[in-house]
């Protein structure tokens, strides 16, 4: 796959993304759309991929959003364009295999595409979040949408209002479950390829299915996220017990967390 923006590796069933623009605080510009959109495609039919690491190189930043100095490509019909969510949002594009994302340093604005997306978030004890826009004049609308399904609406809302007059830190973002776990810096990376790795040592169907069934259920009322997600218990279930073994599934040690 020829990607330019970004560094991409399948390793155990684990693909892992850096985000590879620490020159610019790993900041998205039309290149690294255009990778993503490869990118989840590739996740998506790549059957030996069963889970998703997204982490970013360079010492400051996760990501700060749209890179402001590069921009992105526009229609120049308004009614022609596109969130850039679309290339960069994995559930937008349709793909059920989970992602954990490991956030260091800042993650601001267009950052939460993938936050607000992600199945498990972690972060290093250095990560602040914050969202500019209102602080630039611009209405912040797509990122704190996607926010409110995560955390507590007063929380998005206060991220969204102050702008860049206040940051989250990682024992707040813990605390209001944007983040669920906290980390010494130098633990992140091993940290979340270990979680990536029980994941996709389960069986792909069982989760991949319980993936879609959640995601999707939020789109939808109580009773029909049931009805569908029953349809999918009957769809997955009986590929997954076909794949385990329940004897040894019982022996495996647990952690506490």
């Amino acid at each position: 796959m020829d990607v330019k923006t970004v560094l991409y590796d399948v390793s155990d069933h684990v693909a892992t993304i850096t985000l590879n623009r620490p020159e610019a605080m790993n900041s998205f510009n039309q290149a690294m759309l255009e990778d993503f959109a490869r990118i989840w495609q590739t996740v998506k039919a790549d059957d030996d991929v069963h889970a998703v690491v997204l982490r970013s190189a360079g010492e400051r930043a996760f990501c700060t959003g749209m890179d402001v100095k590069q921009g992105i490509d526009r229609e120049a019909n308004v009614w022609s364009r596109t969130d850039p969510g679309e290339f960069l949002s994995p559930k937008l594009n349709r793909v059920w295999k989970p992602l954990v994302c490991a956030v260091h340093g800042m993650a601001a604005g267009g950052a939460f595409y993938w936050l607000n997306e992600a199945d498990i978030v972690i972060c290093s004890e250095d990560a602040t979040f914050f969202d500019p826009h209102v602080s630039y004049g611009l209405t912040a609308a797509l990122e704190p949408i996607g926010l409110a399904r995560r955390i507590p609406l007063g929380e998005t809302l206060r991220i969204a209002l102050l702008g860049l007059d206040e940051r989250l830190s990682a024992a707040r973002a813990l605390q209001i479950g944007l983040v669920s776990e906290v980390l010494p810096r130098d633990e992140l990376w091993s940290r979340a390829d270990d979680i990536a790795r029980i994941i996709a040592a389960k069986p792909p169907a069982a989760i991949q299915g319980t993936v879609r069934a959640i995601w999707e259920s939020l789109d939808a009322t109580r009773s029909h996220a049931l009805r569908t997600g029953l349809a999918y218990t009957e769809i997955g279930n009986p590929v997954g017990k076909a794949e385990v073994d329940r004897s040894q599934v019982q022996r495996r040690r647990w952690t506490l967390r």
